[in-house]
């Protein structure tokens, strides 16, 4: 008996799966990016493929079938017509809406968690929408604080090859690793087309930089003087310098798979250094907003029984009459609970769908409009 007792605790954890976010510019090559990898990953081991969750509710066709899909639970176009939004207001709010069932959403992953070594996020293609939206965030935290988690920032190569254009990119990266505080990898795409070795060389070399910079064209006036944007970029170049230090790099081509190992690679790495460094950072954020609420409560809480006080002293007779709604009064405002059902069930409207089986196209689900 104490054998297996002490067999049963020695018994080493279930490890959690990799959570990959791609993020990345329209046009990046996101979605091709993620079929690569999906493909790869069947092929590495058939038994335990990704858990893909596409977080696009405007894209037409995607090339992989996600597990979770948000245009099985949000309408986009109905989103747009009922509150008169444009194309990005759309997106945005269709996020909005699928986020505020997330829990339900993690619930299905973890159910799946043993089964799989990988889960996958396609975000929507206008990276603002993602990255700047307190959805994003929500659903960035929500996955963090659950599974060891990597931001794969997707670039795209070709249009990279200007100093101006990669350095943009360079400041778009830094912003959301900042915002993330997660292990963060620069993926190149499309080396197949442009190879991605002079932008390495430009991370690990400011004066290769500087030197392409200065042979570019309009990087001086009709003075020969250096122009404000000359000047800007290559201040920047060297205060991005310390930045390049922490980031792993890694050239891919989404259409012939070079490069797919080296990414995986770079995402074992990540996972030791989100489990060292910042899993504990996490821990202690979340204990400090969760203490930071909790102090507002109670502040609120104060001032409104100091508040009640004085208002049950000024108007005693208003006091007596005070009682709480029964329990009869209140049925009818009590809301409806929506839950997630599996893909092999019946479908519901409104629901978050699992899908182990292709999406049937003659499916309409509309959100409901709040009353």
């Amino acid at each position: 008996m104490s054998t297996s007792t002490s067999t049963g605790d020695n018994a080493p954890k279930q490890r959690k799966p990799s959570v990959i976010v791609t993020i990345g510019m329209a046009g990046a090559g996101k979605s091709t990016f993620v079929q690569r990898i999906n493909s790869y990953l069947h092929s590495r081991d058939p038994s335990r493929p990704p858990y893909i969750l596409n977080l696009d509710p405007a894209v037409a066709h995607v090339p992989f079938e996600p597990n979770i899909d948000i245009r099985d639970t949000v309408n986009y176009k109905e989103v747009m017509k009922q509150y008169n939004l444009g194309p990005n207001g759309g997106i945005l709010t269709a996020l909005n809406l699928f986020t505020t069932k997330f829990d339900q959403v993690l619930d299905l992953v973890e159910k799946r968690a043993e089964g799989v070594d990988h889960i996958i996020l396609d975000t929507p293609g206008q990276i603002e929408i993602f990255t700047w939206s307190a959805s994003g965030a929500i659903i960035t935290d929500a996955v963090a604080s659950s599974f060891p988690t990597v931001v794969a920032y997707i670039i795209d190569t070709p249009r990279t090859t200007a100093p101006a254009t990669f350095m943009s990119n360079m400041l778009y990266a830094c912003s959301i690793l900042y915002k993330t505080k997660l292990p963060f990898i620069l993926v190149f795409n499309k080396t197949d087309v442009e190879p991605h070795d002079f932008a390495i060389e430009w991370m690990q070399d400011f004066e290769a930089f500087q030197a392409a910079l200065a042979s570019h064209s309009g990087s001086r006036d009709s003075e020969g003087e250096p122009t404000y944007m000359n000047s800007l970029m290559n201040s920047m170049s060297l205060v991005l310098d310390e930045f390049y230090k922490h980031l792993k790099a890694v050239g891919v081509s989404s259409m012939t798979g070079d490069g797919i190992k080296e990414f995986f690679d770079a995402v074992e790495e990540s996972r030791e250094t989100y489990e060292k460094e910042y899993l504990s950072e996490l821990a202690g954020a979340r204990a400090a907003r969760e203490k930071s609420l909790q102090d507002v409560k109670e502040d609120s809480m104060n001032r409104f029984m100091k508040d009640l006080a004085v208002d049950r002293a000024k108007n005693p007779q208003t006091a007596l009459n005070d009682r709480w709604e029964s329990e009869e009064e209140n049925d009818d405002d009590d809301d409806v609970d929506v839950n997630i059902i599996d893909r092999s069930e019946e479908p519901w409207p409104g629901q978050y769908i699992d899908v182990t089986r292709m999406r049937r196209q003659d499916e309409q689900i509309n959100w409901p409009r709040p009353s």
